[in-house]
């Protein structure tokens, strides 16, 4: 083998290995989402949360997440990405280890909290990485499949993992795995992902933008969240609210005057990245809220133990993950806009037929069949709608960009988890033993309904995605240049 010929060997296998570290963080972050889901239950009778604060288990992740993102995406532009891909997993390891010794629900909620700061850190820092390194068409759809096969991957497993830990060693296991984890691959990207350059010289970090910014966002999501269960006139509810949105006007107001803003509102006159943040936005609002639902639906209505409820989330996790892997073949070959649409409208029968299944005395294989459907249409959308959304962002924005298209997606579960929370629990209260678990079900059945028109109104909003002049279409030389050696990995 000539020299020439074995260098470039040597950089298809580094870009290769760095595609499947950013591959691996993607993964840590779904296993660290579904595993928490399965071992609800446990937390909530170990640490004595009721029906309705338990969704800050996973709200607060989803609010400090939100809240930080454009942080975190920004950051990721001016700081270098490989420092915030360092910086997410770090934290990760440490709210996780916190996590697990948390002995009071406010620690707990505390430690998930700043698992989403570390998620505002690392999810911008590996979209971007990802999406610099291919050129738009073929190659960055193959990339993202990967990446979102992961996820898929993370969900398989942390549904068993969760169910196996929980049941083996208590809930307190869920977030200790995730120590050595997000650990190791902190320390693998020191060696694996080149290292950033200089700073860019001129451009400076907004810091009143990242001020209201992060202020605003977190006590919008926060008042969403909190209403129901406070009440949306009590005077702690009203006061965020008026707060938060203050602060996000005057973020707006900044970004317009900054001549270096966190947010560059001229990003949203591409129609591909305003429509993506509704997408990602909705998408999480009912997709993405399906997992708690069903988890409380096999537990609380069908008496599933963990383990249980793990090995029923087995078949639609691989679902899903065949969906990831299909997801940018299918964007290639029809176009993304196509395919995002088909998989909405076909996912929302699925969830619709899943959710008519639902029933005190109904089986498992009756909700196998909507449920299957609507996991295969999930992990192709989580794949496409990223696509759609860079589409035609500079790489120098793509940092900021996917913190923005991230931001959607974070809200939205944290919205969209209240919300339907809030409809499930409406005829409970009160009720005990199978006047309970009836109820219970009704509830749970209605939200997946309401979930269902949620996914009606995505295809609307997909359809103002800009159609692509012709699929795996040739990217400027420039980006084409700097994304090759990656591009060769995946080829090869």
């Amino acid at each position: 083998m000539s020299s020439a010929a074995a260098d470039l060997a040597a950089r298809q296998r580094r870009s290769g290995l760095t595609l499947a570290l950013l591959a691996f963080a993607q993964l840590i972050v779904s296993i660290d989402y579904n595993i928490v889901y399965v071992a609800l239950p446990e937390i909530g009778s170990g640490l004595g949360f009721s029906a309705q604060t338990l969704q800050w288990v996973v709200s607060a992740y989803a609010v400090a997440f939100g809240g930080f993102l454009l942080f975190g995406g920004r950051a990721s532009d001016l700081f270098g990405r490989r420092r915030m891909f360092v910086l997410g997993l770090s934290l990760y390891a440490v709210s996780s280890l916190i996590g697990g010794l948390a002995n009071t629900p406010a620690l707990l909620v505390g430690a998930r909290a700043v698992q989403g700061l570390g998620g505002a850190f690392l999810f911008p820092a590996t979209l971007a990485l990802v999406v610099t390194s291919f050129s738009e068409g073929k190659e960055r759809n193959r990339a993202l499949s990967v990446w979102a096969a992961a996820g898929a991957s993370g969900m398989v497993i942390g549904s068993l993992l969760g169910g196996v830990l929980t049941q083996a060693f208590g809930w307190q296991a869920v977030f200790y795995v995730n120590v050595p984890l997000a650990g190791g691959a902190a320390l693998l990207a020191l060696s694996l992902i080149t290292p950033d350059g200089a700073r860019e010289k001129g451009r400076r970090f907004d810091l009143p933008g990242a001020l209201t910014a992060t202020v605003g966002a977190t006590l919008v999501v926060f008042t969403l969240v909190q209403a129901p269960e406070s009440g949306w006139t009590s005077p702690l509810i009203l006061t965020s609210a008026v707060v938060g949105l203050a602060l996000v006007a005057a973020f707006i107001a900044i970004e317009a005057r900054s001549s270096d803003p966190l947010m560059p509102l001229r990003l949203f006159r591409n129609p591909n990245l305003s429509t993506g943040v509704a997408t990602t936005f909705l998408f999480m609002a009912t997709f993405g809220t399906l997992l708690y639902f069903l988890t409380v639906y096999f537990q609380t209505v069908h008496g599933y133990s963990a383990l249980e409820t793990g090995i029923a989330f087995l078949i639609p996790m691989v679902a899903g993950f065949l969906g990831s892997m299909l997801g940018g073949r299918l964007a290639t070959r029809f176009g993304i806009r196509p395919t995002l649409i088909a998989s909405f409208v076909i996912g929302g029968a699925g969830t619709l037929a899943m959710g008519l299944a639902m029933s005190p005395d109904g089986s498992y294989l009756a909700l196998l069949p909507g449920l299957v459907v609507l996991s295969v249409c999930q992990g192709v959308i989580f794949t496409t709608m990223f696509a759609a959304s860079s589409t035609g962002v500079h790489p120098y924005e793509q940092g900021i960009a996917s913190g923005i298209v991230s931001t959607g997606q974070q809200v939205g579960s944290a919205v969209g988890l209240a919300v339907l929370v809030a409809i499930a629990n409406s005829g409970t209260e009160g009720l005990t033993g199978e006047a309970l678990r009836t109820a219970s079900n009704d509830g749970l059945r209605t939200a997946v309904f309401v979930a269902t028109v949620g996914i009606v109104l995505l295809v609307l909003v997909a359809l103002n995605f800009k159609r692509a002049p012709q699929a795996g279409a040739e990217p400027d030389a420039d980006r084409q240049a700097a994304s090759a050696p990656v591009a060769e990995a995946v080829a090869s």
